[in-house]
């Protein structure tokens, strides 16, 4: 069996973004009761292009080579960009989402956790 660093990059994002989204979903609703409608614009607001490529940038002195590679290999793969967000939200975006997919299809657990961390998305402000 091939490992996941043989998939395309956004299969590996395609998987990444659902860890990703999974992770602040539970982090948030950890932080405290609030209505579903401001949890739900608190995690988009993480999730969307923009968070992710915040994110990314807070992890990037923290990664190993390898998965600085598999963010490159996702950042520079060939997709549509919405014409919501900026060409370069959107790569770093999807090098961060094929960064936990090739981890999560690794089933290196501990690695994603430990970089999540690092993140910590934050209750948004009123």
């Amino acid at each position: 069996m091939t490992g996941p660093e043989t998939l395309p990059p956004l299969l590996l994002a395609y998987v990444g973004d659902a860890v990703y989204e999974l992770y602040v979903r539970c982090k948030l609703v950890s932080s405290g009761a609030k209505p579903l409608r401001r949890l739900h614009r608190e995690t988009v607001r993480h999730v969307g292009a923009a968070g992710q490529s915040e994110a990314l940038r807070l992890l990037l002195p923290h990664l190993t080579e390898q998965e600085a590679a598999m963010v490159r290999y996702g950042r520079n793969s060939k997709s549509r960009v919405p014409k919501s967000v900026s060409m370069s939200a959107y790569r770093q975006a999807t090098g961060l989402e094929t960064l936990f997919g090739y981890l999560y299809l690794k089933g290196d657990l501990p690695r994603i956790v430990t970089l999540l961390e690092l993140i910590n998305p934050e209750e948004e402000q009123k």
